[in-house]
């Protein structure tokens, strides 16, 4: 499909080439320009245009004053064919019946006036210009060939081999070539009559013919029936147009090889069979001499024609990086006309799914100019980019290279334009993560350890998104990776803080012992509990809690098994531990109530209205069971806006839960809290805590992974 779309656009570049050459061969035949000024209107240029018709259907003979006729009329319709908005009142007057007429030559007037033909040649080739000019546009195309012009268009590419080589033959036959052309553009069933009538063997023949311009018309005519007629591609392979094409190739003329290179192309689009011949014929080595041509179509076109030879085998494509393509290919990357970059891409990505080249475009040059263009609005060309640097990233020598650049981080951030493009990049990440052990590792840790700052940053960077869990440790504390990511919240630089935060909640998810919040722990006595039967109930009850003057009935047994707090005050050498009644001066009610309330039954729904006071009591009677309930509860309802209050209360009531969750928020919400006025002091305060998170939290997955 992308080849399909390829070739397309190489069909369509080569339509405006031959349009832009029919208008620049137009000054040598332009002598009078008629015009129809606008107030003249319609009628007029109506009126004119008929009258012009008539003269040609009326002048079809071989007198000079007919011929003499006939050519100004046609000069007069062409120079109005030039302006496409006049085109269709041409056609519609009955100019195309009476132009296909005189593509023919007319009898001869019988008085001895010998073989000769006044302006022999000359009315041909103006009609036949001029039915070009009609057949740019597509719904013209089967009218004028109805009209019977393909025969007569046919003759007119013959007629060298019953004259002499003149400038007039040179002129008719190249003027019949271009109308072929037009006439068959994306227009399958007139390529087949094309071929039926037995254009193709004189168009192949025209290929050696002296005078370049018809060389060149003739090869832009192959070059569209060509295209998706895989008869046509047959017949013209069959009339040993290879030969001739390859040696056009090496032509100077940049207009020759542009149009050689087109042909083939298109020959060997979705052919396997003709690419085998075109390779085994020597086109090789001259379509990879065209991406130094100074031609930018011509390198276009040659890039393109090396992406369909790569797809070939494998032996194809080691041939063609050995003939040195690499370093011209990459060179076009960096043109700054967009279709050579997206042509060379497209080669080069080709090329690089083959082992044996991978290291060898690396080291050429070509990953910083591939991964630039990833930036590209282009959606074709940012995919050939990423397609060429997934098959780099094969290469276990190329993986330092890629990360050394920063290409990780510019696979991560790339806005990418369609889905095939998103799911490469997620394919290249992928092999990139796979080769993250061993003898790679190794070396980026080295680079980690001696390289320039930014490039110990680039590789700390990709290592936290990119290493196995396991080597979490060796990487970020043994190493000082942790330290490499933290540095970057210092920097004034708002990208180096969003991606030090990306980062670090990469770690966060790989480590096996870290998550948000965790959940609560059984209570260290699960058996003590007496039931929700017993909570505030006088029954058997020994203590009993004084709380905003009420009684709260409680058993000293159960509040003994409960903390250590409980046990001071009952064990211990405190007033309450004789009293009867004890005095809660700074706990609510409600709160109280749901202390004891988990405390008797191990469990308690908390909720946001008490969930603050509730882990203040939970600190002050050392409930960690609780603390860690409430510590969850809270953590839910962290928002960008109170996320600075709630780290502040972890700290409060060494709510490590809260904290390590206020952490992993601040990191996740980087781009909404980066924006906030306080965001600066707020990461400073926390950068300790975080060091001591990542620290702690990085030993512990490590020790477990031994332990079990």
């Amino acid at each position: 499909m992308e080849n399909q779309k390829l070739t397309e656009r190489s069909s369509s570049s080569a339509r405006r080439s031959l349009k832009r050459k029919l208008e620049e061969d137009l000054q040598d035949d332009r002598k009078v320009s008629p015009s129809i000024s606008s107030e003249d209107g319609h009628q007029d240029l109506e009126r004119e245009v008929r009258t012009q018709v008539e003269i040609l259907e009326s002048s079809f003979s071989s007198s000079e004053s007919d011929r003499a006729s006939s050519k100004r009329a046609i000069h007069v319709l062409s120079e109005f064919a030039k302006n496409e908005e006049i085109v269709n009142v041409i056609v519609d007057c009955g100019a195309v019946p009476a132009l296909v007429q005189h593509l023919q030559a007319p009898p001869h007037v019988s008085e001895g006036e010998g073989s000769h033909i006044p302006y022999e040649h000359e009315v041909e080739k103006g009609s036949a210009f001029t039915l070009g000019l009609l057949a740019i546009k597509p719904e013209h195309q089967q009218l004028i060939v109805d009209a019977g012009a393909l025969p007569h268009l046919v003759n007119l590419l013959k007629r060298h081999r019953d004259a002499q080589n003149s400038r007039a033959v040179n002129g008719v036959i190249r003027r019949a070539a271009d109308a072929v052309t037009n006439l068959a553009h994306e227009n399958s069933s007139i390529k087949t009559r094309v071929r039926v009538e037995g254009g193709i063997p004189p168009l192949v023949e025209l290929l050696e013919f002296v005078d370049s311009k018809v060389q060149r018309a003739a090869a832009g005519s192959l070059r569209t029936l060509a295209f998706k007629n895989d008869e046509n591609k047959n017949q013209i392979v069959e009339c040993s147009a290879l030969p001739t094409l390859i040696l056009m190739l090496r032509s100077e003329d940049t207009a020759i090889h542009y149009e050689a290179v087109g042909v083939i192309g298109n020959l060997v689009h979705s052919s396997p069979n003709i690419k085998k011949e075109v390779l085994l014929a020597g086109a090789l080595q001259p379509v990879i001499g065209l991406l130094s041509s100074s031609c930018s179509e011509s390198q276009r076109e040659a890039a393109l024609l090396l992406g369909q030879f790569a797809a070939t085998d494998s032996d194809c494509k080691i041939h063609i990086v050995q003939r040195g393509a690499v370093p011209p290919l990459i060179e076009m990357l960096q043109s700054p006309d967009a279709q050579l970059r997206e042509m060379s891409a497209f080669a080069l990505g080709r090329l690089a799914q083959d082992t044996h080249n991978q290291a060898g475009i690396a080291h050429c040059g070509g990953i910083i100019p591939l991964l630039k263009l990833l930036d590209s609005k282009n959606g074709s060309l940012q995919h050939n980019a990423a397609f060429a640097l997934y098959g780099l990233a094969d290469n276990e020598d190329n993986v330092a290279d890629l990360i050394k650049v920063g290409g990780v981080q510019k696979l991560q951030d790339g806005e990418f334009i369609v889905q095939p493009t998103r799911d490469c990049v997620a394919k290249t990440l992928k092999r990139l993560e796979e080769k993250i052990h061993g003898r790679i590792l190794g070396h980026l840790l080295y680079l980690m350890r001696i390289g320039e700052k930014v490039i110990q940053r680039r590789v700390a960077l990709a290592l936290a998104h990119l290493c196995a869990p396991d080597d979490q440790k060796i990487i970020f504390i043994d190493n000082s990776g942790l330290e490499l990511l933290l540095e970057l919240f210092d920097s004034t630089n708002l990208k180096h803080k969003r991606d030090g935060s990306a980062a670090l909640c990469k770690l966060a998810n790989k480590a096996s012992s870290l998550s948000q919040v965790d959940a609560a722990p059984p209570s260290p006595v699960p058996q003590v509990y007496l039931g929700e039967q017993y909570v505030n109930n006088s029954t058997l009850s020994d203590v009993t809690f004084l709380v905003e003057g009420k009684r709260f009935y409680a058993h000293r047994i159960c509040l003994l098994a409960s903390s250590d707090a409980f046990r001071a005050m009952f064990d211990g050498g405190y007033r309450e531990r004789d009293a009867k009644d004890i005095e809660i001066p700074n706990i609510r009610w409600d709160v109280f109530e749901l202390m004891m309330r988990y405390i008797y039954t191990g469990s308690v729904d908390v909720n946001l209205d008490v969930a603050q006071d509730l882990l203040r009591a939970a600190d002050q009677y050392l409930l960690e069971g609780l603390k860690r309930l409430c510590e969850y509860a809270i953590a839910q309802d962290i928002s960008v806006e109170s996320v600075s209050l709630m780290f502040e209360l972890s700290e409060a009531f060494n709510a490590l839960t809260l904290r390590n969750a206020c952490i992993l928020f601040i990191l996740e919400k980087f781009d909404q809290l980066s924006v906030m006025p306080w965001y600066s002091h707020l990461i400073q305060r926390v950068l300790p805590e975080t060091r001591s998170y990542f620290e702690r939290a990085l030993t512990t997955a490590i020790q477990n992974d031994m332990r079990v």
